[in-house]
């Protein structure tokens, strides 16, 4: 008999915090590595939020607070839904978890039994699949190819549900691919949802406000009222705020759910940090005008990698609409053999042979589910981005 769970052969470990950590590793030995695998902001928390959460330590606000956190966060939340999105929701609505990956894992366990499945689109964000099958759930994904923009049709998602299907997890702007569903694309898949009323909407909202070209980023419950009962609406200040490292998601829905995403959570980790809740009261109610400065950076650096990679042979790379990532499809590159021997067979070849060869960590594309393909963050220095972008052209090319 094994001493772990069976489950845990279900899943594996984040492709995507290994490749971090190998090349944080390969750093600290000296290899001027640069990594391009995280999806981590470079900027600093506002000074506002910072100066918040001193406060909040200064008035000690230390103490446990309910399990799925403080009513003056949950408050800040629900104008936040209100304001950007003309979503009204109560303090009861809103479940507060330890970042957003909490948030989606707890409405997952507790609501999946064995023979549910849930439709996600690939490329999808790694974790998606495997809480799924944490939870006893069976994962469907649909590919969104890079003939459609990586963006889910509407007929794919008609094929997809069956009478077993209980999610549909949606995720615009999207993590790996930066593709932003328009208003129009959007309402053409929720009209396919409100003929099957047995399918509930997990929409990860996470990088709503990186958004560039003028996209208007809208939310399914906004865009289909009649989605609003069965659709969890998840969001948290990691990206945005640039406040990976508090941990802080939140997720509103009809009161039922958010009740057992409570007890999942009382059981578990109990409430967020407290001085981070703290920080996420200021983060949405204070000042948002540093969101658009940030996105003046992101988009710089987005179209600086989009040309860069364009102009390698074998690579094309499509302009996304948000988030900070990019995701070139390297077609062009496979079978071919680089100098020190590694055939690239597959989009992981590629990614470990341009880590071992060249030094720049990315992401390779089977951890999203759509090959063959890789995930650049763009969400560090210029210097550093053009720099990368000339060792994967000087790998590419000496490529044979």
């Amino acid at each position: 008999m094994s001493f772990l769970s069976a489950t845990l052969s279900r899943v594996k470990p984040s492709p995507s915090i290994a490749i971090s950590t190998l090349a944080g590793e390969l750093k600290a030995q000296g290899r001027d590595i640069i990594g391009l695998s995280a999806g981590e902001p470079d900027f600093d928390t506002p000074q506002n939020i910072k100066d918040a959460a001193v406060a909040a330590i200064a008035a000690g606000k230390t103490k446990y607070t309910a399990p799925d956190g403080i009513p003056e966060l949950k408050e800040a939340i629900c104008a936040k839904m209100k304001r950007d999105h003309g979503l009204t929701y109560m303090p009861n609505q809103v479940s507060v978890g330890t970042g957003g990956k909490q948030t989606l894992y707890n409405a997952l366990m507790a609501t999946l039994n064995p023979g549910d499945e849930v439709i996600i689109p690939a490329p999808y964000w790694v974790s998606y699949p495997d809480m799924v099958l944490l939870a006893g759930g069976t994962p469907v994904a649909v590919e969104a190819t890079l003939e459609n923009s990586f963006k889910l049709t509407p007929e794919q998602l008609e094929a997809a549900i069956t009478p077993n299907t209980k999610w549909f997890i949606f995720n615009s702007p999207s993590n790996p691919s930066g593709a932003g569903y328009s208003r129009a694309e959007l309402k053409a898949l929720t009209d396919v949802l409100m003929r099957h009323p047995h399918v509930w909407v997990m929409t990860d909202d996470m990088y709503e406000h990186l958004v560039f070209d003028g996209f208007e980023f809208c939310t399914p419950a906004e865009v289909e009222p009649g989605l609003y009962e069965r659709t969890l609406t998840c969001n948290g200040v990691s990206k945005a705020y640039a406040m990976t490292g508090w941990r802080i998601g939140y997720a509103a829905g009809p009161e039922h759910l958010i009740a057992a995403m409570r007890k999942v959570q009382s059981q578990s980790t109990s409430n967020p940090c407290s001085i981070s809740q703290w920080a996420a009261v200021e983060a949405l109610n204070g000042p948002q005008d540093f969101i658009a400065e940030n996105n003046v950076a992101f988009k710089r650096r987005r179209d600086l990698v989009v040309s860069a990679l364009n102009a390698i042979d074998g690579i094309t790379c499509p302009t996304p609409e948000g988030a900070f990532y990019v995701y070139p499809s390297i077609a062009g590159l496979i079978g071919k053999t680089s100098p020190k021997g590694t055939v690239i067979a597959d989009d992981e070849a590629f990614a470990t042979a341009l880590l071992a060869e060249q030094d720049v960590a990315v992401v390779f594309g089977a951890a999203f589910g759509l090959s063959p393909n890789f995930r650049v963050s763009y969400a560090t220095s210029d210097e550093a981005l053009v720099e990368a972008c000339r060792r994967i052209k000087s790998f590419c090319d000496s490529l044979s």
